[in-house]
């Protein structure tokens, strides 16, 4: 059995993942970068260093690019295509186009009924600067980001107008959301194949507004009730993903959804858990192209 590995060359995740094929499947280590593949429309096949994947019996995607920005999007389509020439791809571009966005994910979970953070989208100054007066203090998102990189947080004040004008003139469609107070954790809920797995928490432990790990937040396990673990199962269920961590916080108003990711993941369920992810998905992709 042949499967490649769509990621980035050098990164723990996608060399971990694209490890764990080969010794599983005894085929030569294959990882691909995107910006490598050429497609060819006609024969819809795809091809990257003198790899033809559509020859191959499956692709995992663990990466999509070094940084998070909008070719990411034309990227999965080049997957679509291959995808819908018979390529059997882990998991759907398509399921991934629908999270990659922050927005068409924040969307889609708001549709859905998903409790979020109050939250505001405009490309319009004034009304930024009335979101960020309402909610007492806000976070302006970037569409395509993670790890809150170009994040951060505002609070009314005779500065507000100029920081929001120079954030528009980076970031046109502003996402802003109300700061909430994470009581120095918040969750990642992981699912394989819509099952649950287990849970681990990003926790400060410093002065950071966020816990992510690139700011100094650590990996912790952690055993949520049963109605988050549905929360986080009713979430990624909008999105049909093979492998999933969802992030909630817990607040005194009640659990809040931040998003559903399609990468992460595989460090925090190790750490936190000693739970190895790569092999987990490895057998259940060989599993789904076995039949």
């Amino acid at each position: 059995m042949k499967i490649g590995v769509i990621g980035t060359k050098g990164a723990w995740s996608s060399e971990t993942l694209a490890d764990t094929v080969a010794a599983k499947t005894g085929a030569e280590k294959m990882l691909f970068e995107m910006e490598n593949v050429r497609l060819d429309l006609p024969s819809g096949r795809a091809f990257a260093d003198g790899t033809d994947l559509s020859k191959l019996d499956g692709l995992i995607i663990k990466k999509i690019g070094k940084k998070y920005s909008p070719d990411l999007l034309d990227r999965l389509e080049m997957l679509r295509m291959l995808e819908g020439r018979g390529t059997k791809i882990f998991s759907s571009p398509y399921s991934i186009l629908r999270v990659l966005d922050r927005l068409t994910c924040t969307i889609t979970l708001q549709l859905g009924d998903i409790p979020m953070p109050p939250t505001t989208i405009t490309e319009d100054v004034d009304h930024a600067l009335q979101a960020v007066e309402e909610y007492g203090e806000a976070v302006f998102k970037p569409l395509y980001t993670s790890k809150a990189r170009g994040m951060f947080i505002l609070k009314p004040g005779p500065g507000a107008r100029e920081a929001i004008q120079k954030y528009k003139d980076e970031y046109r469609i502003m996402y802003i959301q109300k700061t909430i107070d994470l009581k120095d954790s918040d969750l990642g809920i992981a699912f394989l194949g819509g099952k649950y797995l287990t849970t681990y928490a990003r926790c400060k432990t410093n002065q950071a507004w966020n816990t992510t790990t690139v700011n100094g937040g650590k990996y912790a396990p952690f055993d949520p009730s049963e109605e988050i673990i549905e929360l986080a199962r009713k979430a990624q269920s909008l999105f049909n993903l093979d492998f999933t961590c969802v992030d909630v916080a817990l607040t005194d108003d009640g659990p809040f959804v931040f998003e559903v990711s399609a990468f992460g993941g595989f460090r925090g369920l190790r750490d936190a858990r000693g739970i190895d992810a790569a092999e987990m998905y490895v057998d259940y992709a060989m599993k789904r192209i076995n039949g």
